[in-house]
This record gives C-alpha cells, structure tokens and sequence, in this order.
C-alpha cells in the first residue's frame, strides 16, 4: 500500500512539473517572444510582406520567379537568380543543389543559363556576375548582385520602351548597401525593384 502511495506522489509530482512548464515554456516563453518581436521588429516577425494596390505580392525575405505559365522569362522585368528550392522559391522546400561546382549537372545547367542570358540580354559570358547562374544556399534569396541588375537595365527598357538611362538610374537607387556596413555585398531586392519599375509605367 505504501509503495502504491509513493507511486502516485511521484505521479503527481511529475504531472505538476509537467503542466507548470508546459505553460512556462510552451505558452509564456512563446507569448513573450512573440510580444518582443512584435514590438522590435514588427515588419519582420509578421514576414516582411509587400503590398502593392492593397493586396499583398510578396515577402522581402523570399524571392519570386517573373515568367510566364510556361516558366519562359519574361523581358519586361528584372528576372531572379535561379532557384533550387522546389519548382523554384518553393519556401516548403528551402534548400540547395548540393552540387558541387565541378558537378556535371553544375556544369550543364549553368551553361544552358549563361547561353540563355547571352541570347535575353545580348551580352557576353564574361560579362554574366556568377549569381545570375548559380541558385542560392537556401533556394530562395530576394536579391540579386546589382552587376546582374545592371547587366539586365537594356533589355528592360527596350521591352517597356523607357529610355536605358531611366531604367539604370531606377536599378542604383534600389541598391542595398552592405549590412551594417561591412556584412556580406552590395544587393538588389528584385521583387521591389519590379514593382518599383511598374510604378514607372503609371
């Protein structure tokens, strides 16, 4: 009878342990973090949307593909660097190729990429920055080197027929600097540049 007793005290006790930090730790640690973000970083805890005309067309922090049903670039925007999450940008299947660079798949797709940017945008394959080619870590970085922006600023402005000295001007005040500074390279977000250049259009 005692042993049962003693039992059903260690029961008991390990059944209070374990609503007190369910509630700590599963509903109080995630209430307060959530408040914190809410109240630093508002923009970024609810996912850095962008709206545009009052709905919204996309996140600042995971890129979109601009092509058509077919998935053939369209000339009128700025096109991303490849993706390898997924169909492309899937952000249920965030990941890398995994290839290495000498890779024969590697080296086969980045080739069919540098011959389709030479064809799009009439340019040379010493002249295509290594983004334009190659898919990001995770499958879905936002941005784009602004040599590739730049590189893309003529066929752009032939399609919508706006002067090239427009649509340069446009891509260098979209330039992100280094973060705080010294972090990481120079970028363009694409999807706000895009939207940025329909602005142009009205």
């Amino acid at each position: 009878m005692n042993r049962l007793r003693g039992a059903w005290r260690h029961y008991w006790v390990a059944l209070r342990a374990l609503l007190v930090l369910t509630v700590v730790l599963g509903v109080g640690y995630t209430a307060v973090v959530t408040g914190i973000g809410q109240l630093a970083l508002p923009a970024q805890a609810n996912g850095s949307l962008i709206s545009s005309d009052g709905r919204v067309v996309g996140s600042a922090l995971i890129g979109q593909s601009f092509t058509d049903g077919k998935g053939k670039p369209l000339a009128q925007w700025f096109q991303s660097r490849p993706s390898a999450a997924g169909d492309g940008y899937d952000a249920e299947a965030s990941s890398g190729s995994n290839l290495a660079a000498g890779n024969p798949v590697q080296v086969k797709a980045v080739k069919e990429r540098t011959a389709a940017i030479e064809e799009r945008d009439g340019v040379t394959a010493a002249q295509i920055p290594s983004d334009a080619v190659t898919a990001s870590g995770s499958g879905l970085d936002p941005h784009i080197s602004p040599a590739y922006a730049l590189l893309q600023v003529k066929r752009v402005a032939d399609a919508r027929g706006l002067p090239e000295d427009t649509v340069r001007k446009l891509v260098e005040s979209r330039i992100q600097g280094r973060d705080l500074g010294y972090l990481g390279d120079p970028t363009v977000n694409v999807l706000q540049l895009n939207l940025a250049l329909a602005q142009l259009d009205r």
